[in-house]
């Protein structure tokens, strides 16, 4: 294997390290709006609401128009048609999240499709335009990029096949990315689908993310600029056995000393499908592991965020208020919980535990 390459600027490496590092400031973390317009049925269908283009951008506006977001919120991970609507200000929402000193991130993958010749596994879609679009993305603002690739644990999966093409299409998508001044989330997420235990799930996230942080090194990807957005590890949600908030902070840090290098600067969880109480309570005992580790450990949630707010919102106006005291709520209780702070039960969701767990999820 030939090793005559070069790293990417010095002046480069300077700006992604800065991002990154902006984005991983203490008491904060991101919030993931990037759902597809297709994918917002989901969120609009329990509550009748139609979904329009119009709709979509007046429930984004409820989100982006909360007071004091940018106390608890560092980034906001955007779709491409949210990037260029606009508030009823007449300004686009990049520009809105900008200006309250809001990192603006934007969902670059194309989708998940099958991937042939395995075993009802898949890929993600995408790379043949990333260079261009990446390009135009900073250019009109974006500083960084979220890409996400699934991996599902089975008796015969993850395969050796889906494990090396998904973690390369990441690899290949996070050097795209930083070639025009983009960090990369690398989210090479394990699905929680299925009826494993915890110890299962441990040992099939080592394997993905060691074939992940392989991958980078293969493309030469700048670590200290990169962001890596992984599973929890916890059971699988038909397993019997329901672990302990401590288990799981115990054997996911565990997992990450095991695999990623101290280079990256921070991690930022997915939910997972975990109800919003869940995912701040494992991200709290996370913060509280008796494990030393170098890397900042917070959020980048969509649904265990978003979950209050939307019911609360149920996409009438007069409930606009509420819906955004919902949504800072939870905003302050991931705060907390990035600090090892959050008292389980203290700031309770808008209604009683919703399982937000949706099978084989795509957006």
């Amino acid at each position: 294997m030939g090793t005559n390459f070069q790293y990417i600027p010095c002046s480069l490496q300077d700006e992604l390290r800065r991002i990154a590092n902006a984005i991983l400031v203490p008491g904060k973390g991101i919030l993931a709006t990037d759902e597809s317009p297709n994918s917002m049925d989901k969120k609009f269908a329990p509550y009748c609401i139609p979904n329009t283009e119009e709709n979509r951008r007046l429930y984004r506006q409820v989100l982006f128009t909360t007071e004091n977001l940018q106390e608890y919120i560092s980034g906001v991970i955007l779709h491409n048609e949210t990037l260029y609507q606009k508030a009823d200000n007449g300004k686009t929402f990049g520009d809105l999240l900008r200006h309250r000193g809001i990192i603006i991130g934007i969902k670059v993958d194309k989708g998940i499709v099958p991937l042939p010749g395995s075993l009802d596994e898949s890929t993600t879609e995408g790379l043949d335009d990333l260079y261009c679009r990446c390009g135009k993305y900073k250019r009109d603002g974006c500083d960084f990029a979220k890409w996400r690739c699934v991996l599902k644990i089975g008796k015969h999966t993850p395969s050796y096949q889906a494990i090396v093409e998904n973690t390369n299409v990441l690899a290949r998508y996070a050097s795209i990315c930083q070639s025009q001044g983009i960090v990369p989330i690398v989210e090479p997420e394990v699905l929680v689908d299925g009826e494993h235990d915890i110890i299962k799930a441990q040992k099939v996230t080592e394997t993905v993310l060691a074939a992940q942080y392989k991958a980078l090194n293969d493309h030469h990807v700048f670590l200290e600029g990169t962001l890596l957005k992984p599973n929890m590890i916890t059971p699988g949600q038909n397993c019997t056995r329901k672990n302990s908030p401590e288990e799981v902070a115990y054997v996911t840090v565990q997992a990450f000393l095991r695999t990623i290098p101290a280079a990256v600067p921070g991690i930022v969880f997915l939910s997972g499908g975990q109800s919003e109480e869940e995912a701040t309570v494992n991200l709290n005992a996370i913060n509280n592991v008796n494990l030393k580790h170098p890397w900042e450990l917070t959020f980048s949630y969509g649904r265990a965020l978003q979950e209050s707010a939307m019911a609360a919102y149920a996409g009438k106006k007069e409930n606009i208020p509420q819906a955004q005291i919902e949504l800072l709520k939870r905003a302050k209780a991931n705060s907390l919980a990035r600090a090892g702070k959050y008292i389980a039960g203290s700031i309770p969701p808008f209604k009683n535990e919703q399982n937000l767990f949706v099978a084989d999820h795509k957006y």
